[in-house]
Order: C-alpha cells, then structure tokens, then sequence
C-alpha cells in the first residue's frame, strides 16, 4: 500500500448542504438583473461549476458587460443577505477525523469562490481539516482537471493513489479527466443516473457507506 492517500471531495452537496442558499441566490441575483427567475431544477443544474460558468449556462443570453452584476449580486445574496441554514450532512466531521486518523490526506476541490469556500470551512468548524484547497475561482471551472492536478502537485500523489468525492457529473468528470477515480454520492444534487454516466468506481448512498468504501479493502487491493 502507498504510504498516503490523499481524499479529494466537493463541497457544495457533498460535505454541506448548501443547495437551498445557492439556489436562493441565482433566483434573487436573477430577480434584481430584470432576469426570468429560473426554478429549482434550473438552478440546480449548474451547482458545482465555477460561478462564471454557472451563470453562462444559467442566463446564456446575459451580455457580457452584465456579468460582472451577476455574479456580485449572487455573492451578495449567498454571503450576506440570504440566511438559509447551510449545515454540514449528518457524519461529515467523523468520516473526516476518520481518515485523518488513518493517515490520509484531505483536500477540497469546489466550485466555489476563495471568500465562499473560507467562510464555510470556519463556520462548520473544519477550517483546520484539510491539507489542501482549491477553488473555481483560483484555476478553472469543472469538468476541467486543473484543480486536481494543482492538488496532487501540492500532496506530491500521483492520479492513481487519490480519489474524488462529489455529487455532480462535473465532479466525477474532473477526476475522469484527470486520471483519477471518483465516487459519487447520491444525496447532493445530480440524479444516481446522471452520476452513474461518468463511469465512478462507486455510487454510494449515505455517509456511513462512503466511509466503508474509503477505508475497505477494494481501496488497500488497488494500491497492492
């Protein structure tokens, strides 16, 4: 077995809830640009992507001198005028004490931005828990590698001794396209069906089963 393994996972529904808040605040910024206010289901197809690139696709008919408004007005509502609860998933803090204590190292890749992603880990408590972050806002939007290949340089692990945890196709097709494996978690916001497309190691259904599949024996058995 290598000596370390290194646990990449979204944030935004995988480790916390957050759908509710971001997708009240694409509906507000929308609301205050004269846009059409998209529903839920809109909304939560873009969740997981850089914020740029979540707007695009969410008002492709913006023009680009309006983006910049956008994406202000969607941080203002996420980060200061919106109060839906974003409380971590029941089992996140265990399943991360339990990895960490097993020698592994935690890492975060997210769509989010730098002030988003800070100010979650210090409101949740695990500001301290990861050895590495990184943001859409710092490389490129998934499905694009770039984040997981800025965290592998930095753990110095290669594809093949890590794997990514998320909740959206554009998780697992970061890791596809990175050479690493991926797990999805069926809680967050993209169907089983749609995760299932991108081919994951493993499809998995609550916390208490991610946890197994991180520490099991199909994991010690690809690094033999």
């Amino acid at each position: 077995m290598a000596e370390r393994r290194l646990m990449i996972f979204d944030w935004d529904g995988t480790l916390m809830d957050s759908e509710g808040r971001i997708v009240a605040a694409m509906q507000g910024a929308c609301r205050d640009l004269g846009l059409e206010v998209p529903d839920r289901e809109r909304a939560c197809d873009v969740i997981g992507l850089g914020l740029a690139e979540a707007l695009r696709r969410l008002v492709p008919d913006l023009p680009d001198h309006r983006h910049a408004e956008m994406a202000e007005r969607y941080r203002h509502y996420y980060l200061e005028a919106d109060d839906t609860p974003t409380p971590l998933f029941a089992g996140v803090p265990e399943l991360l004490q339990g990895l960490e204590s097993a020698g592994h190292l935690l890492a975060v890749a997210t769509g989010k931005g730098r002030a988003g992603l800070d100010r979650a880990l210090a409101d949740s408590g695990l500001a301290g828990r990861f050895h590495a972050t990184r943001t859409a806002e710092e490389t490129r939007s998934k499905p694009h590698p770039q984040m997981l290949e800025e965290l592998l340089e930095f753990t110095g692990c290669e594809p093949g001794e890590a794997v990514m945890v998320g909740d959206t196709e554009y998780d697992l097709l970061m890791a596809r396209n990175a050479g690493m494996p991926a797990v999805g978690v069926t809680w967050g916001v993209h169907h089983p069906e749609r995760l299932r497309e991108t081919g994951p190691e493993a499809l998995v259904s609550d916390m208490e089963e991610l946890a197994r599949w991180l520490h099991g024996a199909r994991w010690e058995d690809e690094s033999a």
